[in-house]
């Protein structure tokens, strides 16, 4: 048996006898609930639910999203009172005036969803045709798709594998005379490297949109995500961690950028009675309906409590996680005061479960009742994505010279890396009592004392 077998095989009889504690300093120790959902009468450690063994959980993690009277009579109230629309109503103009309130923003525009908030901002910004928009590749394609809106061209920057961010550092290597924004993702809600980002925008005097979609209640050095750059945009659709099924906000401490984005986002209306009019032809109907509003409103009063529920689980689960070679939660820069975890993120290592695919790691803990998914493919190798960039507009706005060196320009094998490797833990398996936590590190340990047998 080799050296690494040798090692899990001792964790695995440790925590059978409820002695084994995790490597970080105060860590919790296995509980005996753990060592005994592990082992059968007879001592010995349960087959994994994926070779015919019990199921580690048979309940369901918690529901999404959280509900009780408080949005059923938000709803009734904006029903009742007959005016559903915001120019008519007061709930989406009360949310804006909360949202920014809550992150220390000086304006808050809210949106159709957030890819709404990310067009807008864009707009606002004069990003257009002609112009190159940095931004992670690592991220959902709703990113993307803003840029192209607005026929300007994405240059992917490659990820920082530890944290699974967009790698900052190499940002200043992709800027060009055409760069007109800089989009960094705080993906998962975890926070990109704002202090690297913000010292380049400021010196290259390009304007930082961050896409904050994930990163709800997350901060950077004490500020709220989306408070750093000239503007931050975010998503409330309906798996996020604030919810009104669709929706999107805009932050932004410039008065004259939110008024440029409140016009965009309603047909080029002014934002304040007898304001100007938006400075361009172009806008869009992105608005938010005041039912949404509501919903909004009654789903911040759990905000905050559920924000501290999803950070003290994902610590404890953390430092459970510790104690397996092949499992790393993606790591955090030291900037980031709060993490959002709108996802817990993982990186798997086979090495680690004998050489066990990812993808039937995955298998195997979906199995004992444990959901989780694989991260994003590598958007730029989409069929629509190169067909865009292909495109009969895209050749017509850009030299050929710049569009035959994108691809190239574009490559990040560190990102290719984390496709292989992503393991990732939605925010509503961070929403219940801690034991759950212990089940996520039982299913694990089963699925590794097993490895070699899942892999027939």
């Amino acid at each position: 048996m080799n050296q690494r077998i040798s090692r899990r095989s001792f964790m695995v009889a440790t925590t059978v006898a409820g002695a084994v504690a995790t490597t970080r300093a105060g860590g919790p120790a296995a509980s005996p609930q753990d060592a005994q959902a592990l082992t059968s009468s007879t001592g010995k450690m349960h087959k994994p639910a994926l070779l015919g063994g019990p199921q580690q959980r048979k309940t369901p993690f918690p529901s999404w999203p959280t509900v009780d009277d408080r949005e059923e009579k938000a709803l009734l109230d904006v029903l009742n009172g007959g005016k559903w629309y915001r120019g008519d109503g007061r709930m989406v103009t009360q949310f804006e005036e909360d949202y920014a309130r809550l992150t220390g923003a000086r304006n808050c525009i809210a949106t159709a969803n957030g890819t709404s908030a990310l067009l807008a901002s864009l707009a606002a910004l004069d990003v257009g045709p002609g112009h190159e928009v940095i931004l992670p590749e690592y991220t959902f394609i709703a990113t993307i798709n803003v840029v192209f809106l607005q026929y300007a061209l994405p240059i992917f920057v490659d990820s920082d594998i530890e944290t699974s961010q967009i790698d900052a550092s190499r940002i200043e290597a992709s800027i060009t005379d055409r760069t007109a924004a800089i989009m960094p993702v705080h993906l998962g809600g975890n926070a990109a490297d704002l202090d690297t980002v913000m010292e380049i925008s400021r010196r290259r005097k390009i304007p930082v949109v961050e896409d904050a979609c994930q990163a709800v209640m997350g901060e950077w050095r004490g500020k709220k995500l989306g408070t750093v750059g000239d503007a931050g945009c975010f998503s409330f659709q309906a798996s996020k961690n604030l919810n009104s099924g669709e929706g999107g906000a805009i932050l932004t401490d410039d008065d004259d950028l939110a008024d440029r984005c409140y016009a965009f986002h309603n047909h080029a209306r002014p934002r304040r009675r007898g304001g100007a009019p938006f400075g361009s032809s172009r806008s869009a109907n992105l608005r938010l309906t005041e039912f949404q509003g509501s919903l909004l409103l009654a789903q911040m009063t759990r905000l905050e409590e559920q924000t501290r529920t999803r950070d003290e689980n994902a610590r404890y689960l953390s430092a459970q996680l510790e104690e397996f070679p092949g499992i790393t939660p993606a790591r955090m820069y030291e900037g980031c005061t709060r993490n959002g975890y709108h996802i817990y993120m993982t990186r798997y290592d086979p090495e680690g479960f004998d050489g066990l695919p990812r993808d039937r790691f995955i298998q195997a803990l979906r199995a004992e009742g444990i959901p989780c998914a694989g991260g994003y493919r590598p958007e730029r190798t989409r069929a629509v994505i190169k067909a865009t960039v292909e495109s009969p507009a895209y050749r017509r706005i850009y030299p050929a010279k710049v569009l035959a060196d994108w691809e190239e320009r574009t490559r990040c094998p560190v990102n290719d890396r984390l496709r292989d490797q992503a393991v990732w833990f939605g925010q509503t398996t961070l929403l219940g009592p801690r034991r759950d936590m212990d089940d996520i590190a039982a299913a694990i340990r089963k699925i590794q004392a097993s490895a070699a047998a899942l892999q027939t």
